[in-house]
């Protein structure tokens, strides 16, 4: 298998739609129905194998708390991608979408993954009446804004929980192989060559600069030497 490739991913969206839930059931494939509101920012990470490669994702889970935002904005810059989630049954969470996503992108890098996901999809499975957001409602809202993908999810039953993730981390190590920024830059080495020695009695050198190349891979933030 390939050498692992790390992703930090961030989970955002309104209080109480189950973003902490959420990374538990994928991280520890668990529920806690008592699961208590995120103070700041809460971490964990997971393996996926895609293909012949494994990705681990780094996650921090951030508080939906207007007090807590400047902690969630100082994580934008250093995300790969990032999960926006709203709840299935509660239309305002799903309105609010358009403000984290005009946070999301004024705070992170331009080439950040957005995923969408619906949470809480368990409610409404055995019938619509508590659905306040439709399946097409957060289909087009993804397509309309460009987003790298979009499902709907249950972080109490686990339905699609996984299959979310799995498809997140496709699209983020797609991205990475097709557009991976890959620089050279010169660096000076010192060869140091002893030459004849000159009438005075004292050894000189001669300094030989020769160029390497040194590639900067700025997904993985390695420096490799070749």
């Amino acid at each position: 298998m390939d050498q692992d490739i790390l992703f930090r991913v961030i989970i955002v969206g309104d209080t109480g739609v189950g973003k902490s839930c959420l990374l538990l059931r994928f991280s520890e494939n668990s529920f806690n129905e008592q699961h208590n509101v995120t103070i700041g920012v809460e971490f964990g990470s997971k393996s996926i194998d895609i293909g012949n490669t494994a990705i681990k994702l780094q996650i921090w889970d951030t508080a939906g708390q207007e007090s807590f935002r400047s902690i969630t904005r100082s994580f934008y810059r250093r995300a790969d991608g990032v999960l926006l989630v709203y709840d299935a049954t509660a239309r305002h969470t799903f309105e609010n979408c358009k403000f984290w996503l005009d946070e999301i992108r004024q705070n992170s890098a331009s080439d950040v993954v957005i995923y969408l996901v619906a949470n809480q999809i368990d409610l409404v499975s055995n019938g619509n009446e508590n659905r306040e957001v439709t399946l097409d409602e957060g289909k087009d809202f993804a397509k309309k804004n460009n987003l790298g993908g979009f499902k709907e999810t249950s972080a109490r039953s686990g339905i699609n929980v996984h299959e979310a993730f799995t498809d997140f981390c496709t699209i983020l190590f797609n991205r990475w192989k097709e557009h991976k920024d890959v620089q050279v830059v010169e660096r000076p080495k010192i060869d140091l060559r002893p030459v004849a020695k000159p009438k005075k009695k004292f050894r000189c050198y001669v300094i030989v600069v020769i160029f390497s190349q040194i590639i900067y891979d700025r997904s993985l933030d390695l420096f490799c030497c070749y």
